[in-house]
Formats: C-alpha cells, structure tokens, sequence
C-alpha cells in the first residue's frame, strides 16, 4: 500500500459524504491508496452514509474503513487510526474538504526522495453571497499562510509552520517514530505543526509545498467562529508548552508559561478589555458587507489595513484562552466572547498603585 489518507470526522455527515465522493474519484489506482475514517464519538448514521458516497461514487469497499471512537478530539482519534494504516505515506486531511482528482497521487509523487513534509494548497470555497469576512479569510493570513506561499522553487523548505492537518503527509515511519500527534488540552490546535516540528528536529524534513495537491475547503467561517478558534488556540498553547516546550518556544520565540508572560497576559486582557468591546462589535460588521467593497482601486490597502486593525482583538482572544488554561479553568470560548461585552474586572491593587503614583 503506497498512501493512506486519515480523516478525523465528528456530525458533519454530509461534507464527509462529499470528501469520500471526491475521494473514490481519485485518478490513483485503487490498490495503492485506502481511506481511513475516524468518527469522534459514535455515529452510525453518518458512518452509513460515507459508506453509500463512497460506493456510489465508484470506491472500492476494501479500501475504506470507518471506525467509530469515543469522544476525544480530532488529535487523539487521529493516533487511534495510526496503528491501522498501511501505506507507506499519511496523508492527513479534513472532513469539509473536497479533493481534485490527482490529489492523492500528486502527493504520493512527491515522496520519491528523502523524507519530506508535503504541504498542498487547500484553497476556501467561495459561498454566496460572498462577503468582506470571507473573502479576508481567503486573501490574508488570519487562519492559514496560503497567501504568501508563492514561491515556485519546489525545493523551498517553508518550514514547520507552513503544514496543516487538512492537508499534508508524510512517511508513516517517520510519523510512529517521533510518537504520532500530540494531544492538547480543549482537543484542538498545534498537533499538525508540533508533528512537522518534530518530523523536522528528528530527520532534517522539510515543508515542501505542492500547490498542484489540491483540496478545496469548504468551510464557511463567521466572525465568532474565528475568534472562539484563537481563544481555542490560546487554551491549547499552554499543553503545548508543557508537553513540547521546545515546540512551543519554536512557534511563539518566548516561554509562554514565564511568569512575567503570564502577568503580561493578566494585564492585557485588563487594559485592552474595553478596546476589544469597541473591536468585536465592528469586526462583526465584516460579515454584513460584500466582498465586492475589496473591489475598489484602494481595496488591496483596505484589505492589510482591515487586517492590522483585527490584531488586537484576536490576541485579546488567544490570550484569555491561555489565562483560562494555565489558571484551570474549563476551555469556553463561548463565555471569552461574552465577557468582552461585560464590564471590565477592576482594576488589581497594584494596578491602583501605580495609577495614582501616575
């Protein structure tokens, strides 16, 4: 077997009907790739009807598994399926993807050398009606760095940050050898780029981009969405310097857990609490205007500028994500938003201290 592809899933049946149909449509010959399925938390209707896609679509039974997994996040159903693989390539990737035909085997193709990380490009769907919020997701880095990933040297190592889970791989070996994917607290964020991390620090591989290995990823994102994601990030960030300090240090070039961090965190969230108040509410104006508004002769200076100005309120997140995390306190990225609109908490005796000395 020459390539498996992992696909974690949890209750989105339908976009996983769409993945596996897209899948068994590969130009690969059927016996050098199997799709594997992992379903976070039982879910036998959605297992039916990935079965019937796959079959409708011309896949062949005998190389699709679903299994069916507790409740434990994308990253640990992930090493679930890892004993299970047999292809010499994982190649790693998302439930909402729909993927070109020479997908899979533009992948295995680029294995022909030494061990390497491949990258794809896994560009957003665009829905309709098409607004200013979806089209900054596609065109700026506020979620991926697809944007500035137009280098045509194929040699180019981009680096550990530039692999994504929804679509990547990499010798399966190589992947059981440094111990699969980490496992985080909140089951979400950082195991695809601690893998490459350390795929990198154990073999010297690189991020090659192949933008020919194509998904596209249909994912529409809302303004809260995206801010409950860095909240979600920021939670996952703490286990993640615990449990891969040199990882971490890598990503974010300091000790996140030092305690002069940590006060930063306190006091950030404090002094910019009413800054974020004032942000949320015309960050989430971005979803009522079309995409069309980017159409002006100034719209590429909108787009950085609308970018730049979002910033502030998107570590406001991560850091109360972290603060939650590092302080014991349950990952709700739900209750983060909300308390941006509460008061804010007063002000710490210190704090008092030091306004009046002012």
């Amino acid at each position: 077997m020459e390539i498996s592809v992992v696909i974690p899933t949890r209750r989105r049946a339908a976009k996983l009907a769409a993945c596996l149909a897209s899948l068994a449509a590969q130009d690969m010959p059927r016996d050098r790739f199997e799709v594997l399925v992992g379903f976070d938390g039982p879910d036998p209707d959605a297992a039916a009807r990935a079965g019937d896609a796959w079959r409708h679509a011309g896949g062949d039974p005998a190389s699709l598994r679903l299994s069916q997994f507790d409740r434990v996040g994308y990253q640990a159903v992930r090493n679930l399926l890892l004993p299970e693989v047999r292809g010499r390539i994982l190649l790693s990737t998302n439930d909402d993807v729909v993927a070109d035909r020479s997908f899979v085997r533009t992948h295995a193709a680029a294995h022909a050398g030494r061990c390497a990380i491949v990258s794809g490009d896994s560009p957003w769907r665009v829905h309709q009606p098409d607004r200013l919020f979806d089209r900054m997701i596609r065109e700026t880095s506020m979620v991926f760095f697809l944007d500035r990933m137009d280098d045509t040297d194929p040699a180019r190592d981009w680096g550990f940050r530039h692999a994504w889970g929804l679509n990547m791989s990499t010798p399966t070996d190589a992947v059981r050898a440094v111990g699969g994917f980490v496992v985080l607290p909140g089951h979400y964020g950082y195991e695809d780029t601690e893998l490459a991390h350390a795929l990198a620090a154990r073999f010297g591989a690189p991020v090659l981009f192949r933008p020919e290995a194509r998904v596209e990823h249909d994912h529409r994102m809302e303004p809260e969405d995206y801010l409950q994601r860095e909240y979600r990030l920021g939670f996952a960030a703490v286990g993640l310097a615990l449990q891969r300090p040199d990882c971490a240090r890598a990503i974010f070039n300091r000790d996140i857990l030092s305690s002069d961090e940590i006060e930063y965190s306190r006091q950030f969230i404090a002094r910019e609490h009413r800054g974020a108040a004032g942000a949320l509410a015309a960050f989430a104006t971005l979803a009522d205007l079309p995409a069309s508004t980017l159409d002006a002769p100034q719209g590429r200076a909108l787009t950085t500028l609308l970018y730049q100005q979002h910033l502030p309120l998107k570590r406001w997140c991560w850091r109360r994500g972290l603060l939650d995390s590092f302080e014991g306190r349950a990952c709700d990225p739900a209750r983060a938003l909300q308390s941006i609109a509460a008061p804010p908490p007063p002000a710490r005796d210190a704090d008092r201290h030091r306004r009046r000395s002012a």
